[in-house]
């Protein structure tokens, strides 16, 4: 694919354990119970989360979209993608350890022919989400 990357970022930091945070972001078919953004995660297969895991999300205003997880790091990171023509969507979840806990990094990248206009009519909601996810984890994480 060409084109342009077009991309959202959010970094919060989180009053917890990495191993805690990573718990609660790599058990994905429960984040509907911490984040408005998820309505639903379905695990279309078994086994632990790792590349080429494949997840079923639905969400608030978007059409289902299978995702599948392209990396993992055990206990730092996940990466996944989903697309259509012209376009092909990357979200990125990462925890770095600091004194005071982690800090967390999601990002959303836009490649592909399509990918610069699908960021800029969703643009909106993507920041939407994005804030209600690293709010969630924080809370979820936070809480115990």
């Amino acid at each position: 694919m060409t084109g342009k990357q077009a991309g959202f970022s959010r970094t919060i930091d989180i009053a917890a354990p990495a191993a805690r945070v990573w718990d609660v972001m790599r058990d994905v078919e429960r984040w509907a119970e911490w984040t408005a953004s998820v309505t639903s995660i379905r695990r279309l297969g078994s086994g632990p989360l790792a590349a080429g895991s494949k997840l079923e999300i639905r969400q608030p205003k978007l059409p289902p979209a299978v995702w599948t997880v392209v990396e993992v790091i055990e206990g730092r990171s996940f990466t996944s993608t989903t697309g259509g023509p012209g376009v092909l969507v990357t979200a990125r979840h990462w925890i770095e350890p600091i004194p005071s806990g982690c800090r967390v990094s999601l990002s959303l990248a836009f490649t592909g022919f399509f990918g610069g206009i699908v960021a800029r009519l969703c643009r909106t909601l993507n920041n939407r989400y994005l804030d209600l996810e690293a709010a969630g984890l924080k809370r979820r994480s936070e809480g115990g």
